[in-house]
C-alpha cells in the first residue's frame, strides 16, 4: 500500500505516542525513566503537530511561466512548495519549545500552578488537539499534493533527487553531525526544564497559639504556659514538610529544669512526657495532638519540643533533633 494511503499515520502515530506518555506520566513514574518519557512531549510532538497544521503538503518543485503579456519574459521560474523531512523536525523542535513557555503561563493560573506535572499534561493535551487540526488540514489539501509519511529512513537527512532543467544550489543533505548535536543540546534543555533545581528543603514546626484580644493582658506567650502537676494536657504542634519529599517525622516532648539565663542556660533535670510519629507528603501540613502530664513543679521550667527526621536516638536532646522549639511555662 502506498504512502498517500497513509497520510494520517504520522499524525496518528503523535496522539497514541502522546497517550502511552501521558499515562507514564500520571502512574508517578519517576527519576530517569519520566524523564525519558517526557522528553519527547516537551522537545518534539506539539511542535510537529502544529507544523503540520501550518505545512500540510509535501514538498514539490513546480515550474511555473511567467505571465508574457505583463512580463515579457518565457523563461520558467522554480516554485518550491512544503517542507523536506529534515526542515520538518528541526521546526518541530523549534515550535516545541517555544509552546512551553505559553502553556506554563496558563497552568500558573489554574489551581495546582506550576508543576512538571501541569506542564507536562497540558502539553499533551495541546499536541493531541493540534494533530486533530492537522489531520482535518492535511485532509483538505488536494490529494497530490498532501504531505505523506515516507517510509524511507534516509529521507530525514537528504534531499529527494531534483529536476536537473534550471536546477539551483541545494544547501541539503545537512550534516548528521549538526542534526545529532542539535538533538543533545535540546535534549539537555528539556532535561533541565523538566528536572528545575529546587532550593534546599526545610521542615516548619509550630505549637497551637491562643487568640490575643485584649493588648494590655499581662498574658506573655500566645501558648498555655500554666499547667497543673499530675494534670494532663494536650499540646498540639503543626509539621509542615517542604523537603521535596515525603518524610516520617518523630516529635517527642521533654519538661526541664533550667539554671541560668541567657545564653548560659543549662539543664539541670529532664524529664520525657511524649512522643509521636507521622509520615507527611511534600508540601503538606499536619497536626500532633500530644498529651502532656507535667511531673515537676515550679516557674524554672520549659517545654522542649524535638522533631526528628525518622526514629531519634535513645537520649533525645536539643542538640541532636532535627528541630527544637523551648516553650518557658509554670507548673503548680
Amino acid at each position: 500500500m502506498s504512502d498517500s494511503q497513509w497520510w494520517f499515520l504520522d499524525l496518528a502515530a503523535v496522539i497514541a505516542f502522546t497517550g502511552g506518555l501521558t499515562f507514564g506520566i500520571v502512574s508517578g513514574i519517576d527519576g530517569v525513566i519520566r524523564t525519558a518519557i517526557a522528553l519527547p512531549i516537551v522537545l518534539c510532538l506539539p511542535g510537529y503537530a502544529f507544523v503540520s497544521i501550518l505545512f500540510p503538503s509535501e514538498s514539490a518543485d513546480e515550474y511555473q511561466p511567467f505571465d508574457r503579456q505583463k512580463t515579457g519574459l518565457e523563461t520558467p521560474r522554480l516554485v518550491t512548495g512544503g517542507l523536506e523531512s529534515i526542515e520538518r523536525f528541526v521546526l518541530s523542535v523549534v515550535f516545541s519549545i517555544a509552546l512551553v513557555p505559553t502553556v506554563a503561563l496558563f497552568a500558573s493560573v489554574t489551581p495546582r500552578g506550576i508543576t512538571a506535572e501541569t506542564v507536562l499534561l497540558g502539553l499533551a493535551s495541546l499536541t493531541v488537539v493540534l494533530s486533530l487540526i492537522a489531520i482535518v488540514a492535511r485532509y483538505r489539501c488536494p490529494s497530490e499534493r498532501r504531505f505523506s509519511p515516507s517510509v524511507s529512513a534516509g529521507s530525514l537527512f537528504f534531499s529527494r533527487e531534483r529536476p536537473r532543467a534550471y536546477e539551483r544550489l541545494d544547501p541539503r543533505p545537512y550534516n548528521l553531525a549538526i542534526a545529532v548535536g542539535l538533538v543533545v543540546l535540546l535534549a539537555s534543555a528539556g532535561f533541565a526544564a523538566i528536572n528545575p533545581p529546587q532550593g534546599d528543603g526545610f521542615t516548619e514546626l509550630s505549637v497551637e497559639t491562643e487568640n490575643v484580644t485584649n493588648v494590655t493582658d499581662e498574658t506573655e506567650t500566645l501558648y498555655n504556659s500554666t499547667y497543673t502537676a499530675g494534670q494532663a494536657e494536650d499540646l498540639q504542634v503543626t509539621i509542615t514538610n517542604q523537603e521535596h519529599a515525603e518524610r516520617d517525622y518523630t516529635t517527642v516532648v521533654l519538661l526541664e529544669r533550667t539554671e541560668g539565663d541567657g545564653d548560659n542556660v543549662t539543664v539541670a533535670e529532664r524529664d520525657e512526657l511524649a512522643r509521636a510519629s507521622v509520615t507527611i507528603a511534600d508540601g503538606e501540613a499536619r497536626e500532633q495532638t500530644l498529651e502532656i502530664t507535667p511531673t515537676m513543679t515550679g516557674d524554672d521550667l520549659r517545654l522542649t519540643v524535638l522533631l526528628y527526621e525518622g526514629e531519634p536516638p535513645s537520649e533525645p536532646t536539643s542538640e541532636n533533633a532535627y528541630r527544637t522549639m523551648h516553650l518557658p511555662v509554670v507548673v503548680e
